[in-house]
């Protein structure tokens, strides 16, 4: 295994000039700083979805999902996160770092209020197994996303195009009641959240990148992209493909009480 630690890997070889040496051993920093940043990006994330679980588990059993799911508390919690979310990707520019984080983990909580009724629909042994094959699809198809040469910033504006269309059929069939068109919602979120976060994970990992290109050709620009805000802002992202894939994909996996 590679000892990133060790000086003699910077020195330099036969046939190799300095510059080029240089070049090795800035792309070796380079990469580690990379992996760093995606690590933190992983980890609030991961945070956030245990958070988000705990909640939910702890309502259930405390008796606080039924209160939530018979009452206009629904209402509440089910649209609070979603004006947490609006509100952290229109203002990141306004908020600082620890806000930005103290709102990430307001969401994560009020998400869990909000998936606190899935347990009173579907059973714990469905959950658990959907909650698992979710983070089995997430983890694949993310590596992929921060591995691939292929860009796939052409996929981006089609798979938008598809959460706003996915939207607009989920409220027509709020009015039309019809199982076959919500299964035919929950397969297309599948997929659309499953491109999302490849193509998520591929933007955060540019993104990354422009901004330490940007530090040494344009550091006003660099700074107004602070690393926290980034980490944090790449941790909702990620939250949100994670937690809708895994709500689409228990249509099909779940098990009802």
């Amino acid at each position: 295994m590679a000892n990133w630690n060790d000086n003699r890997s910077a020195r330099q070889g036969f046939g190799v000039s300095p510059n080029q040496a240089g070049d090795l051993a800035g792309r070796t920093t380079f990469d580690a700083g990379l992996r760093t940043h995606m690590l933190s990006i992983y980890n609030y994330m991961a945070s956030g979805v245990l958070l988000t679980g705990i909640v939910a588990m702890a309502a259930y059993n405390l008796g606080f999902a039924v209160t939530i799911a018979s009452g206009p508390l629904m209402w509440i919690v089910a649209l609070s996160p979603l004006a947490i979310v609006f509100a952290m990707s229109f203002g990141q520019n306004k908020f600082s770092t620890p806000t930005l984080q103290a709102m990430f983990w307001g969401f994560a909580i009020l998400m869990g209020l909000s998936m606190s009724t899935i347990f009173l629909r579907y059973t714990g042994g469905s959950i658990a197994a959907t909650f698992f094959a979710t983070a089995a699809a997430f983890a694949g198809l993310s590596l992929f996303g921060y591995t691939t040469k292929k860009s796939l910033s052409g996929m981006g504006s089609f798979l938008i195009m598809g959460v706003v269309g996915l939207i607009v059929a989920m409220v027509i069939n709020m009015f039309l009641q019809s199982p076959g068109m919500m299964y035919a919602i929950s397969f297309i979120g599948v997929l659309i959240f499953a491109g999302l976060t490849a193509y998520d994970t591929q933007r955060l990992k540019n993104e990354y990148l422009m901004i330490q290109q940007a530090k040494v050709t344009n550091p006003a620009v660099a700074a107004a992209y602070p690393m926290g805000k980034v980490v944090v802002m790449g941790a909702l992202t990620l939250y949100l493909d994670f937690i809708n894939m895994f709500q689409f994909l228990l249509s099909f996996m779940g098990n009802r009480e």
